[in-house]
């Protein structure tokens, strides 16, 4: 299972340059509007110390990081629904995206020029969420008439139906399916139509070096996505700590007052935002990290190892992170009673180091 990020936003807010720290590609990020004419896809590893912990104790030799999927794609201007820009036919490389992350400009720069002619987050917010709301629009209205046929013949259930036609209601009223007028829908239905309004939203502000250190502007911009969470970061910056090693890196974010990056905190967020942890395996040829959601059972975090583990499953070994470094081994862990054998329907807590009994074949070794 792999997290992906749709990174969405107006021309020159930052895409680009943030989408080059996550990845190291070198993506064009020409100060013009459409300047990335190709969908950009990269895959960055989700930072765990856990995992360097693990490797050293067990002498693994490798680490297999979570990982986290981003898709770039062109800047959205205002009309992009009716075919303004290039932005409309990039819409369906995000239709499959776990989560859409808005970027938006924070920064003031008069060499940077603005879309609109002018810095306004909450104008910019506004004009791609009303983009996709339009563009689900369309979706639902070339699906409705086929839907009615279909329901007419007795080869789709009325409730399908039902369910495009309040959507249709709930977005003509300019609201997003992600929030409470969404939820009340039957959600199997929504999801088959893939709108990009069901998904939730990630707000990323691409700010300069003085906006980092405002946090009357950041208690603003909060304020302006809230519930949803705002993760603050200067692109520029996070490009260039991409290209220092570890230890300079560290002390370039220690130097700007910063506890993590900005994109370790994308990543984070992510991960929070669509309600996924990680559980991890440790042996000798790899120590890892693999994606589940909160709330899975231990037959289906085997699952995602391999899906014999989760068909034969019998037991699964398991010890906490925390448990397994303070006694330094497994041996200790057992001997001070600490690892456990769970059952179909314990289940998983974030951080568990596991090995999956199965009566087709064993995984996780340790």
């Amino acid at each position: 299972m792999s997290l992906t990020i749709g990174i969405a936003g107006l021309p020159n807010v930052g895409k680009s340059t943030l989408f080059n720290a996550l990845t190291r590609a070198t993506v064009l990020a020409a100060n013009y509007p459409f300047a990335t004419i190709e969908p950009n896809v990269g895959v960055v590893p989700l930072p765990d110390p856990r995992l360097d912990t693990l490797a050293q104790m067990f002498h693994s030799q490798r680490t297999v990081h979570a990982t986290v999927s981003f898709v770039d794609i062109a800047g959205i201007v205002r009309g992009a629904s009716e075919g303004e820009g290039l932005g409309n036919q990039f819409l369906a490389n995000i239709r499959e995206a776990d989560a859409i992350c808005q970027v938006t400009r924070a920064f003031n720069n008069p060499d940077v020029v603005h879309v609109d002619g002018k810095v306004d987050p909450a104008s910019d917010i506004e004009t791609i969420q009303m983009e996709l709301v339009l563009a689900d629009m369309q979706t639902l209205e070339k699906q409705i008439p086929r839907l009615e046929k279909e329901v007419r013949g007795k080869k789709t259930e009325p409730v399908v139906l039902e369910t495009a036609r309040a959507a249709l209601a709930v977005l003509e009223k300019g609201e997003l399916l992600s929030g409470p007028a969404g939820a009340d829908l039957d959600q199997e239905a929504l999801a088959s139509f893939q709108l990009m309004t069901t998904k939730p939203f990630i707000f990323v502000f691409n700010m300069d070096a003085d906006g980092m250190e405002d946090e009357a502007r950041k208690d603003e911009l909060r304020a302006l996505v809230a519930p949803a969470e705002a993760v603050f970061l200067d692109a520029q910056f996070e490009a260039e700590l991409v290209e220092l090693d570890e230890a300079d890196a560290r002390e370039m974010l220690a130097e700007s007052g910063q506890a993590e990056s900005g994109l370790d905190q994308l990543a984070r967020v992510g991960f929070d935002t669509l309600g996924l942890q990680t559980f991890l395996t440790a042996g000798e040829k790899e120590s890892r990290a693999w994606t589940i959601h909160k709330g899975d059972t231990a037959p289906k975090a085997a699952g995602v190892i391999h899906t014999d583990f989760e068909k034969g499953f019998i037991k699964a070994e398991i010890v906490s992170y925390e448990d397994l470094v303070s006694l330094g081994s497994i041996a200790e862990a057992r001997a001070h009673g600490r690892v456990r054998m769970e059952g179909k329907d314990y289940i998983m807590q974030d951080g568990d180091v596991v090995e999956f009994r199965s009566g087709l074949s064993s995984g996780g070794k340790k």
